[in-house]
């Protein structure tokens, strides 16, 4: 039970993180928790709060998604999550950390090198898509490579957090239907989410409009920093 209740502190914390800067949660909840569970685990147990970060955000914004421009990115990134959900399955755990840390690390040197904006042609966004589908489906995390392909789409910190969202629901929609099919979730899992939703669902509906204390470049410039001293503090656990 401590356990349980460590794990929904940290994460009212980190997903607090996300529902405002749009990513990074799970990045940072993986370091700070993978001394009491398996990587794996809390990779599944993720599912959850990702989706109630997502869904309240979505719901608590006035904006619209383009249809068919998500239409578009999830198809691509529904082709590379296939191969994400394959790979899941093969790798051992001690395999996977490793991956896991190496690819949130990647993300989170690029993000601080890389300029405020990035100009990627339509092939080169199909291509991040993809991958974007391949990391979420088989890291449980797509943010660094999704919010890179966003920032060069959008132009206002608003519209690239709306639409990593949009995205975001329906990965982990996706995501969470083949952990069903696949027999997947263990009671473990179920009782972590079952305690820990409530807590998390009241501190992310009222921690939304935060979001609106951030401006521009601290956005970029936080969520750079947090991609990479999260992946690197992986290497160590």
């Amino acid at each position: 039970m401590l356990a349980i209740v460590l794990l929904t502190l940290v994460c009212v914390v980190t997903y607090t993180f996300e529902i405002v800067f749009g990513l990074a949660g799970t990045i940072l909840m993986l370091p700070l928790l993978s001394f009491l569970y398996d990587t794996k685990t809390l990779v599944i147990y993720s599912v959850l709060p990702q989706i109630l970060v997502a869904a309240i955000g979505l719901m608590r914004s006035p904006k619209q998604v383009n249809r068919r421009f998500m239409v578009g990115m999830v198809a691509f990134a529904g082709l590379g999550a296939v191969a994400g959900f394959v790979l899941f399955y093969y790798f051992s755990a001690s395999v996977f950390q490793m991956l896991l840390a190496s690819a949130i690390t990647a993300a989170g040197l690029y993000l601080v090198a890389a300029p405020h904006r990035t100009r990627i042609g339509p092939a080169g966004m199909r291509v991040l898509d993809t991958l974007a589908g391949t990391s979420q489906a088989l890291f449980g995390i797509s943010g660094p490579i999704a919010m890179t392909r966003l920032l060069a789409t959008f132009e206002t910190k608003a519209e690239v957090r709306h639409y990593a969202f949009a995205f975001f629901l329906a990965m982990n929609g996706l995501r969470a239907v083949e952990y069903l099919l696949h027999g997947t979730y263990t009671d473990e899992i179920l009782e972590m989410m079952l305690f820990s939703v409530p807590f998390l669902a009241i501190a992310l509906w009222f921690s939304n409009q935060l979001h609106l204390r951030v401006n521009e470049r601290g956005f970029r410039r936080v969520v750079a920093w947090a991609v990479l001293g999260g992946g690197i503090s992986l290497f160590y656990r």
